[in-house]
């Protein structure tokens, strides 16, 4: 059977398309976070760190549309502000590692030789330390708040990004067009930033992606071991460990509502990432 009849059976296409549908809903979702961080204190119907002890554990009512915590916080407020913490670390972490990945990995395989050889043995230093165990190290050192992790499991993300970079790169170089532009006389720098680094970018925004839900999900770890943004921040791993004793009282909204954020969060962000892979690979074949 030839591909073109394969691709018009029903069950592929029903497949496709659930694949698709499934791909766009994760889309809208990390669209409506994105939308509701950058607008967040203009949908809080409170102040997240406004206490009320009298609110203290009340279930979803007029004034608190999600109920309150056991400090008498509106949970609604502090899940809409906490959304921006919540992804502006892992942000952070992203871009840092994917920049500086791309220019190690890149280096690494259009140079080759005693170069290649140094940053590619870096990266695998960097990857024998956990990332939260790292980030662990520098809030020991740094102090608390969102600087210390982000570096640290930046760098502990960097590896990822360079190893991919350089195999991208290895692959690419042996293209006629790069060759055309060596015997041009164009500079390995201008080859790089002009022609190899926008053919691989598709990659490897994709990859990141994917790391986004990664330092997401470490971040909020991070924030529920109080080692993350500080403790009046209001943040989803920290609304976490805020919640355990509501959870044991029998109120489990304030903890049970961020936990279901994270997690789809995530995985909406490693759907969206996979997809943009597979439409890449589907690209190049």
């Amino acid at each position: 059977m030839t591909a073109a009849a394969l691709t018009r059976r029903p069950g592929l296409k029903h497949i496709r398309t659930r694949r698709n549908g499934l791909y766009l809903t994760c889309l809208a979702f990390v669209g409506l976070v994105v939308v509701v961080a950058l607008i967040a204190p203009w949908l809080a119907p409170a102040d997240p760190n406004a206490t009320d002890l009298g609110a203290a554990l009340t279930d979803p009512s007029p004034g608190h549309p999600l109920g309150a915590d056991i400090a008498g916080r509106d949970t609604l407020s502090r899940l809409l502000l906490g959304s921006r913490t919540s992804l502006l670390g892992p942000l952070g972490i992203v871009a840092f590692s994917t920049v500086l990945g791309v220019v190690v990995g890149v280096t690494a395989g259009w140079r080759g030789g005693w170069i290649d050889t140094a940053l590619s043995r870096s990266s695998e230093l960097l990857l024998a330390f956990p990332g939260l165990l790292l980030a662990i190290l520098f809030v020991a050192l740094y102090g608390e708040g969102l600087l210390a992790p982000v570096v640290a499991l930046s760098l502990a993300y960097l590896p990822f990004v360079s190893r991919l970079a350089r195999s991208l790169t290895l692959s690419e170089r042996q293209r006629p067009y790069l060759a055309a532009y060596r015997v041009q006389g164009f500079s390995g720098l201008s080859i790089c930033v002009r022609h190899l680094i926008p053919n691989i970018a598709p990659v490897v925004l994709a990859q990141s992606t994917v790391n986004f839900g990664y330092a997401l999900l470490d971040m909020a770890a991070l924030s529920f071991l109080g080692l993350g943004v500080p403790p009046l921040t209001p943040d989803w791993g920290s609304m976490i460990n805020a919640g355990q004793t509501a959870l044991l009282q029998g109120k489990p909204l304030s903890a049970v509502l961020p936990c279901v954020l994270i997690v789809v969060t995530v995985v909406a962000f490693n759907v969206v990432g996979e997809h943009w892979a597979d439409r890449v690979a589907r690209r190049e074949r």
